[in-house]
C-alpha cells in the first residue's frame, strides 16, 4: 500500500465517493490509470486538538487501513480517511449518563431521533460533532435541509 502525501491527491479524492462514519469520513476515488495499487491518505483537522491528539487519531486510522484495506479496498483507487472528532466530544461529555446522547449519521436521522426521544417541554440540542462538509455544501444548505425535514414531521 502506498501512502498519499501530495495535496493535489487529497483534493482529487474529494471528488470521489463519500462514506461518512462517526469516527472518520472515507473518500474513495478511482484514479483511472493503469496502476492497480491501492493508495491511502490520512488527515485530521486542527479543530480536533493539538498535535498529540491528531497524531494519535492518525495512528488509529493507519492501523484500521492496514487491517481492512487489503481485503475491502478498491484496486487502483485512492482511499482518504478524514478524522472526525465525534468520539472525542462524546468522551468529553462523559458516559456516566448525566447528559443523554444520541448519534446520527445524517440530518434526517438526527431529527427523527429527537422527535422520537423528546417529550413535551424538553430542550433538544442538535449539534454537529464536527463540520458537516461531507453532507452539506455550507451552513445555509444544512439549515434549509433541517427546515425541510422538520416541516415534513409537522405535516404528518
Amino acid at each position: 500500500m502506498i501512502i498519499i502525501s501530495a495535496r493535489r491527491d487529497f483534493l482529487a479524492a474529494n471528488a470521489g465517493r463519500r462514506a461518512p462514519t462517526p469516527g472518520f469520513l472515507l473518500l474513495v476515488r478511482d484514479r483511472l490509470d493503469a496502476d492497480p495499487q491501492m493508495r491511502a491518505g490520512f488527515t485530521v483537522t486542527k479543530k480536533i486538538g493539538n498535535s498529540v491528539v491528531r497524531n494519535r487519531l492518525k495512528r488509529r486510522l493507519r492501523a484500521l487501513v492496514r487491517q481492512v484495506l487489503p481485503e475491502a479496498g478498491i484496486t487502483g483507487a485512492d482511499h482518504v480517511l478524514i478524522g472526525r472528532d465525534a468520539a472525542l466530544i462524546a468522551s468529553a461529555i462523559g458516559s456516566d449518563g448525566a447528559v443523554p446522547q444520541s448519534f446520527a449519521a445524517s440530518m434526517e436521522e438526527a431529527v427523527q431521533l429527537a422527535n422520537t426521544k423528546a417529550h413535551a417541554g424538553d430542550a433538544v440540542l442538535m449539534s454537529p460533532a464536527c463540520a458537516s462538509f461531507d453532507q452539506f455544501r455550507d451552513y445555509e444548505v444544512r439549515g434549509d435541509s433541517f427546515r425541510e425535514i422538520v416541516a415534513g414531521l409537522t405535516a404528518r
